[in-house]
């Protein structure tokens, strides 16, 4: 992304004459996109962005955990277990 803004950046510089990027070459100005690509081609050949997606889908699988332990009533973090929760209802009945 760092690329696109950066290249974005120059390519308005140099279309309208701005500063000492208004005379580079086209090549000169265009290297950021080529890079881009370059690094979008390397992320999705290494796996580098399919691993970034699965970390991020357990992270919110992780929460939606918590979050449903929290609704129960129940600790999340399992200190309490399942014949706790048991006794402690039948207390109140």
């Amino acid at each position: 992304m760092v690329f696109v803004v950066v290249g974005v950046l120059l390519l308005l510089m140099w279309l309208t004459d701005f500063g000492p990027v208004g005379a580079w070459p086209w090549w000169g100005v265009f290297w950021p996109f080529a890079c881009a690509v370059v690094w979008w081609w390397w992320a999705d050949a290494s796996g580098w962005t399919k691993r970034r997606e699965m970390d991020k889908m357990e992270a919110k699988k992780k929460q939606r955990r918590i979050d449903a332990l929290d609704n129960l009533g129940m600790d999340a973090k399992g200190r309490r277990g399942r014949s706790e929760g048991a006794k402690q209802a039948r207390r109140r009945f």
